[in-house]
């Protein structure tokens, strides 16, 4: 018997959702994944996962439906698309959306599912990194009716440390961009300060136990840091383009706003820069490049 008497399918076993849907399957869920490349996979299945072949296949018996892909148009593609779940959804089942897309292209999904499939959605992006998602220590922002949540928070709680309820629909997927706003400027930050310390012949290596417990400590600093100092850009813990996806979208979401962000444009411009200097498919601790 499973964990919650119910099945999961998990679509993405990229670097986040690899690690989270491991997480599930260790606590005991009935487990069905997929991904586009089927090899990464297989170390689901190493652990007791079935490995579906297509999308619909994986929802079969499912009570909710994890997704954790690249953007938008992979979120409407596994949805719409040939092989996609649409015409297998039926009423009751929860999609809940741990990928980081915008909250448009969130309230037009749901709003169709909802009308079309009876299908319910949370949004539910996720921040805490690769090491948090092995750990079970992300924090995660949730979209959607409180119901639909609370009745999720106990398969929640072996992925994240925290749930925070954030409104309607798309409200999770807001609250992700102002997450990520803070992020890659904090990213850039950090290795401008090692540039910096660099420069005036400061011990960069030591800048984050420096650091530690003062104002200017972060997560990223205390992971991205070091890496940073010794120039280590392996294993990836999270792409540039990635990123740069993602303040992409935070300019899509302003562009009706009659305000400006003078910050947003400079963190684009620099990290399209890094992506035109080839460092995109690079780890983040490889921004570092742009100063030396």
């Amino acid at each position: 018997m499973n964990s919650g008497g119910y099945g999961i399918a998990f679509l993405g076993m990229g670097l986040m959702g690899q690690p989270m849907a491991a997480r599930l399957c260790k606590a005991g869920y009935k487990l069905t994944v997929w991904n586009r490349s089927a090899e990464k996979a297989q170390p689901l299945k190493d652990v007791g996962a079935e490995v579906a072949i297509e999308p619909y296949l994986a929802i079969q018996g499912a009570e909710y439906i994890m997704l954790c892909l690249t953007n938008g148009d992979a979120v409407e593609e596994v949805i719409f698309g040939n092989g996609g779940l649409y015409g297998s959804l039926y009423a009751g089942q929860t999609i809940i959306d741990f990928s980081s897309i915008s909250p448009h292209t969130t309230r037009a999904i749901a709003g169709q599912l909802l009308t079309e499939r009876h299908v319910n959605w949370v949004d539910a992006p996720v921040s805490g990194g690769v090491k948090g998602a092995v750990s079970g220590t992300l924090v995660i922002m949730a979209g959607g009716e409180a119901e639909h949540i609370n009745a999720a928070r106990p398969v929640l709680s072996h992925l994240s440390q925290k749930v925070t309820y954030m409104g309607a629909v798309g409200a999770g997927q807001a609250a992700k961009l102002c997450n990520q706003l803070i992020v890659s400027t904090n990213m850039l930050a950090i290795a401008e300060a090692m540039a910096l310390g660099r420069a005036q012949g400061v011990n960069v290596d030591s800048l984050p136990d420096a650091f530690a417990g003062g104002f200017a400590d972060s997560v990223p600093l205390q992971i991205f840091g070091p890496r940073m100092a010794c120039q280590q850009h392996e294993p990836i813990l999270g792409a540039i383009d990635i990123m740069r996806k993602d303040v992409n979208t935070i300019e899509q979401a302003l562009k009706d706003q009659d305000i400006a962000f003078p910050l947003l444009v400079a963190v684009k411009a620099l990290y399209e820069k890094a992506s035109v200097n080839g460092l995109g498919p690079a780890d983040l601790s490889a921004l570092m490049k742009l100063y030396i």
